[in-house]
Order: structure tokens, then sequence, then C-alpha cells
């Protein structure tokens, strides 16, 4: 089993800024794709952006967000710049990992964004 935990949800006004962090423990032997997906109110669950040989980010918040990944601490991180109220959404951590009795997805427990005057 793989668990993981996420920080960094919090309320920020517009045009503020946050880092969330995605840390996997457990039966790791390899991981390959660590990402951020999210979910608004009454909204689909969306993919954000992915890392894994490359990176990946939805249109919406390419130039404003950046993804990165402590391999050492099996650590992701996303800096979330420029926020809008629209960014407004439960952000969930995945991570695709290799372990003893093959691969398998996880996902956090969600961290919630609030993008508000």
């Amino acid at each position: 089993q793989v668990q993981l935990v996420e920080s960094g949800g919090a309320w920020v006004q517009p045009g503020g800024s946050l880092r969330l962090s995605c840390a996997a423990s457990g039966s790791i032997v390899k991981i390959y794709t660590m990402g951020w997906y999210r979910q608004a109110p009454g909204k689909q669950r969306e993919l954000v952006s992915v890392i894994g040989g490359s990176t990946s980010y939805a249109d919406s918040v390419k130039g404003r967000f950046t993804i990165s990944r402590d391999n050492a601490k099996n650590t992701v991180y996303l800096q979330m710049n420029s926020l809008k109220p629209e960014d407004t959404a439960v952000y969930y951590c995945n991570v695709v990992v290799q372990e003893v009795r093959g691969s398998s997805g996880y996902w956090g427990q969600g961290t919630q964004v609030t993008v508000s005057s």
C-alpha cells in the first residue's frame, strides 16, 4: 500500500500564490508519475498537471502553475501563482507507482484551495 499526505491548501486572494505538497510513502519500488487534479463544486475532476518523464499542464494553468518533484523525498509540489477565483477547488494528488505486486494508482485525500476576495 501507498500513502499520500497532501498539504498547502488555503484561502488566498486573487493574484496570490500557494504551494501544494504531496508526499508518498509505503511499498514503492518506483514512481512513474506524480500529478495534481482538481474538482470544483458541481464539476468533474480535471487534470491540472502531471510530471513523469516530462511535464504537462492544463491550458487554464499554463504560465501560472509549476509542478516539480523531489525524487529523494517522493514528493511532488505544485507552485500556483496569479491565482484566480476559477482556481477554487479541492486539489487531489495522484501517483502511479510500481509496487512488488505490480503497478497501481493512488489518490490523496484532497486539499481545499479557495481564491476569493
